[in-house]
């Protein structure tokens, strides 16, 4: 018996992808957050990686949307999974990222930026009425992420940060010569 073929599909940022059962999307993420979307019934998901929450303010005239932003990614990805017939009430949801790439240094009034991005997908999500199922979001570091559209899996590997290094002499940070 023949193992079934996959075809991998990285996202880069600001990036989105519908397909089917024979696809795998994967990407790496930050303070940038993926959503994945499942039907079950009909074994076709979608996964964005965006970057910021919204463009905060309303659609320039002309402009088409954009899945930098999260609120426009999920747009994109619901128009494209009711082109393959698979309403919102039909997926599953599950959220990734928002991770904290640079914990010592405190930002100043505000959510942080990862924060920011995984409560907004948490309430786009909740708006549209689908059901979040499982989530991997903030702390420290960044996710490498797998998505089997197959079968539903999500695989999430969080790598924290590594110490911020000081020169003991100068309280500066160590550089490689």
């Amino acid at each position: 018996m023949s193992k079934p073929v996959h075809t991998d599909v990285f996202l880069q940022p600001g990036e989105y992808f519908v397909g089917e059962a024979a696809h795998r999307i994967r990407t790496v993420l930050g303070s940038c957050v993926s959503v994945t979307l499942w039907s079950a019934a009909r074994h076709v998901g979608a996964m964005s990686h965006f970057l910021l929450a919204s463009r905060g303010g309303a659609l320039p005239l002309g402009h088409t949307l954009d899945a930098r932003y999260g609120d426009e990614a999920l747009q994109l990805m619901l128009g494209e999974l009711a082109r393959k017939n698979v309403a919102a009430s039909q997926c599953q949801a599950k959220i990734f990222g928002g991770g904290d790439m640079f914990p010592n240094q405190k930002t100043t009034g505000g959510l942080a930026i990862g924060r920011r991005n995984g409560e907004a997908a948490r309430s786009l999500l909740q708006r549209h009425g689908i059901e979040v199922i499982s989530e991997s979001l903030f702390g420290e570091g960044h996710r490498q992420i797998a998505f089997d559209i197959a079968s539903g899996h999500v695989w999430s590997r969080q790598v924290r940060p590594l110490p911020d290094v000081r020169d003991a002499r100068l309280g500066h940070p160590a550089h490689a010569a």
